[in-house]
């Protein structure tokens, strides 16, 4: 493992440095049920639970060797000697009654903060106050340090397949069909590829390789192509959610049956991801017509895949590509916004516009980093895309933590400058919860956007059902 952060994962704390109200932290806050004899843990017991664990990725005890950005180099992870698990996990009590609002509320706040560059980059908080025993976990890593399959494998981490584990040990990932998406996605561009000062054997090694396989090199060359005339020189058209933002948070969830959106697929075709962008689309569409503005032929969305090999399960740093999807807020009926989805995200795969991203990444990372600075802001304009929306699967099975059972799970991905909304997907044991995060000075009116965003869904559950059953209730509602 590297000490030296790739181009990539540089590039998140460049967004930083350039604009204070980048927040580059992903993570998510993990509601659980009371322990078997009633009650929350003991701060004591969570935190001993955490450093035992931490042992497995001992970049959680590291730091940076410069907390700003180098003209000459990157920065690298060192051990830092003052480390100590009890001063990265904080003790909180939500005010009364607890419940989601004042959860999200809470979170709102947390996720509006920057992490200390001086230590380990990440946090979590142990959240008393819940109704009938609830507690939750909230965590907070920079996105430098891991990506969202990453920040998964750091969840796993602290949490059993059984209540009363024999062991500690991580579970088993489970595979993408079990988690019942056809792949992983999950937050942010492109892949990160090799330091600035191994950009001479990586020149090297990519002349090698487009020599002995000329067609990919080819495919690659013609999906780069694709990218910069159709997502540079073509912007991504204007809208009231791109713009000036402060650092102030707004977070708020919805939640549905993982089935819902499997019938919802079998019904329409397409993939679950293209249900996932139909809500959003719908919430989107929502939110911009409650403001008065008129919705443009297409909102255009980062949506990010996973390139991570199976052989790097609990590998920190970014693995991540892209795709620019346009989403029909301007069409006004459900059925014909999924129809345009599914068609563009087609047309998308087909063309391996993913391989054009990472290969932009591939040539940005062999800028030095007086450059890489002006690379990471063109990647993440508001001239390139509109909103980021991530879809991470998680696993379709009961987890634990200190004998309580994980109910839900509310993801959280970064807002990057100008960009007053990032909405994130996460499913597990059944739900699915969209976590969606807004400028609080610009967005405040998150309500509408995630009204918006279940009205969609009910939209879509309405396509899917039976038209006799559609029937029925059009009566019933007479």
């Amino acid at each position: 493992m590297t000490n030296v952060l790739s181009a990539l994962d540089a590039t998140f704390l460049e967004l930083e440095e350039q604009n204070d109200s980048a927040l580059m932290s992903i993570g998510g806050v993990m509601v659980f049920d009371s322990l078997p004899g009633g009650g929350r843990p003991r701060y004591d017991d969570v935190c001993d639970a955490i450093a035992a664990r931490l042992i497995r990725l001992p970049r959680y005890t590291q730091r940076l060797s410069s907390p700003r950005m180098s003209r000459l180099s990157w920065p690298r992870w060192i051990d830092d000697d003052q480390f100590d698990v009890r001063g990265h996990v904080k003790h909180v009590a939500l005010p009364a009654p607890g419940g989601q609002a004042e959860l999200c509320a809470w979170a709102a706040d947390f996720y509006s903060h920057r992490l200390d560059r001086t230590r380990p980059l990440w946090e979590m908080a142990l959240i008393e106050g819940l109704p009938d025993g609830r507690w939750a976990l909230a965590h907070k890593t920079h996105h430098c340090l891991v990506d969202g399959v990453g920040s998964v494998d750091v969840a796993y981490l602290i949490l059993d397949l059984e209540a009363t584990p024999t062991e500690v040990a991580p579970p088993v990932r489970p595979s993408a069909s079990s988690a019942g998406h056809e792949g992983r996605a999950l937050p942010f561009i492109p892949e990160p590829i090799v330091q600035s000062a191994a950009a001479g054997v990586q020149a090297v090694r990519a002349g090698l390789g487009a020599a002995r396989h000329p067609r990919e090199a080819l495919k690659h060359s013609l999906s780069l192509a694709e990218l910069l005339v159709r997502d540079e020189l073509i912007a991504a058209p204007h809208s009231s959610i791109n713009g000036e933002i402060g650092s102030s948070r707004r977070f708020g969830v919805v939640t549905v049956p993982l089935a819902d959106l499997k019938a919802i697929q079998a019904e329409l075709g397409g993939s679950l991801n293209d249900v996932v962008l139909a809500a959003c689309t719908s919430g989107l569409r929502t939110l911009l017509r409650e403001r008065g503005e008129r919705p443009p032929a297409g909102l255009r969305a980062m949506v990010p895949q996973n390139i991570r090999a199976a052989s790097e399960h609990l590998a920190l740093g970014n693995r991540i590509s892209s795709l620019f999807v346009e989403l029909p807020v301007d069409e006004p009926m459900a059925h014909a916004r999924h129809r345009k989805i599914v068609a563009s995200t087609r047309r998308l795969k087909r063309s391996g516009a993913g391989a054009g991203a990472s290969t932009l990444l591939d040539l940005a990372a062999l800028a030095p980093p007086v450059l890489h600075a002006v690379v990471a802001r063109t990647l993440f304009a508001n001239r390139l895309f509109n909103v980021t929306i991530t879809n991470v699967p998680g696993p379709q099975i009961p987890l634990y933590a200190l004998g309580a059972q994980l109910r839900e799970v509310y993801p959280v991905v970064p807002l990057a400058a100008d960009h007053a909304v990032g909405i994130a997907i996460f499913s597990y044991d059944g739900l699915v919860t969209f976590g969606v995060l807004t400028d609080a000075d610009s967005t405040g009116d998150i309500a509408t956007l995630i009204e918006g965003i279940e009205q969609g869904i009910e939209d879509l559950r309405g396509l899917a059902r039976p038209p006799a059953r559609r029937q029925r209730r059009r009566e019933a509602r007479i």
